[in-house]
């Protein structure tokens, strides 16, 4: 759910010319700088943000008998599909203030919904892994479920293009709408999976915290380690919010190809990184999480620095695309699999000095810049399609390489500052 409205939020209310969709959203700038898209996705994202502390310790110190995690869990599915749902059945099908403010309040709640499940979900990480090792490698099987998840959104316009087809549909936005609604559902079914099969009581043995929330983020906060890699993590996910955001421009404008090759480019990408898991697992053995953190980053920052020529050298643009990602596959699976992994190490050591365990304050903190990352990413890349977002006229799309350039290139000099703890 969290990659469908990240490949289809901004392309659904602000579509490119001649793809079947109505412009539902004001494209007027706002300050010379913004329009009102960046606007209403930057409050959605920020008024859930607050939420993170909140949810975060109250897992921690709850007393439920199935456990910490897994209640706010099973009860967060539900609101989670239904405002995904939502955010796709504006109240007008034209350009219209009410859309914008509709749109606000249904992001708001879809996103306070899914951080009651993926807070808990992340805060059972150092419970059940206790071991680097067996860290990374769950936190390897989660990025697997994630970037899978990616995969199976990027479809949602082929899905789009069956149901057209097959009910004769003639309004492109109801193809658009059903496959959605089959996707938040399918969604909902898998988020039930680990609520039901995990028994909290078996593998975690951690005591509720009973410290003051405004003093667990204060003693948080005062973690160095866990600056650096707050500030890391929020440009990592404004660059990433800069693809999934731009993948389907990028395939239609740039490229000049169908909206179908868009779950072909990301499933390409995908299949490659997953080929790369076992070995980030063994380079992680023998470099350590830091030194193949900045490696990711630069890397991943060279293949930002394509977008801008796409469709403007003398080699295919669907050939220049799969390059590309082909260069950002490793940096992906690293990305991916290692953040979780040095989180969870850095919430270990802080139970292990403190003796208090707020592994959800510590997971809140972080989601909490991750939200910011991804809130300003897709400002920014809303703001970018004011200087062009259509053929012939795409400066804008085209700034969104610089800009990740920049991003990722900000977060690997920032994780310098990380000191990794010596492991036998």
């Amino acid at each position: 759910m969290f990659n469908l409205i990240g490949v289809m939020l901004v392309y659904f209310y602000l579509p490119p010319e001649g793809k079947g969709l109505n412009m539902l959203i004001s494209q007027v700038a706002i300050f010379g700088a913004f329009n009102l898209m960046a606007i209403i996705t930057a409050s959605g994202r920020l008024i859930d943000a607050f939420y993170d502390p909140f949810i975060g310790r109250k897992s921690d110190t709850t007393k439920n008998k199935r456990g910490r995690r897994i209640p706010f869990m099973l009860y967060s599915i539900i609101p989670s599909v239904f405002f995904c749902i939502l955010i796709f059945f504006p109240p007008l099908y034209a350009v219209s203030a009410v859309n914008a403010v509709w749109l606000i309040v249904v992001l708001s709640l879809f996103f306070v919904a899914t951080t009651t499940y993926i807070i808990p979900y992340n805060a059972l990480l150092p419970e059940l892994a206790t071991t680097n090792k067996q860290r990374v490698r769950l936190s390897s099987y989660q990025q697997a479920g994630f970037v899978i998840g990616i995969v199976i959104s990027s479809f949602t316009n082929n899905l789009a293009d069956l149901f057209q087809h097959a009910l004769h549909l003639s309004a492109r936005t109801v193809a658009v709408q059903y496959a959605v609604i089959i996707m938040a559902i399918i969604a909902g079914i898998l988020m039930l999976v680990p609520v039901l099969a995990i028994n909290e009581k078996d593998y975690s043995h951690s005591v509720p915290s009973t410290m003051p929330l405004m003093k667990a983020l204060k003693e948080s906060l005062k973690n160095r380690n866990f600056i650096y890699f707050l500030i890391a993590y929020f440009s990592y996910f404004m660059s990433l919010n800069l693809i999934t955001n731009g993948l389907m421009y990028d395939v239609t404008v740039l490229a000049n190809l169908p909206e179908s090759y868009g779950f072909r480019f990301m499933g390409f990408m995908v299949l490659l990184s997953l080929c790369f898991y076992p070995l980030v697992n063994f380079i992680v053995r023998k470099t350590g999480e830091k030194k193949l953190m900045i490696i990711a980053f630069f890397i991943l920052a060279l293949a930002f620095t394509g977008v801008s020529s796409v469709g403007r050298l003398p080699i295919d643009p669907m050939v220049q695309l799969f390059i590309l990602l082909a260069i950002a596959a490793f940096p992906a699976a690293a990305l991916g699999i290692l953040p979780n992994a040095i989180l969870a190490d850095i919430v270990d050591d802080d139970v292990k000095q403190t003796g208090d365990s707020k592994e959800g304050t510590y997971f809140a903190v972080n989601y909490f810049a991750a939200k910011l990352g991804q809130t300003f990413g897709i400002a920014l890349f809303a703001a970018l399609t004011i200087y062009g977002k259509d053929p012939g006229h795409d400066l804008g799309l085209r700034l969104t390489g610089i800009c990740g350039f920049v991003l990722c290139l900000m977060a690997g000099i920032a994780f310098t500052g990380f000191k990794e703890k010596k492991r036998p």
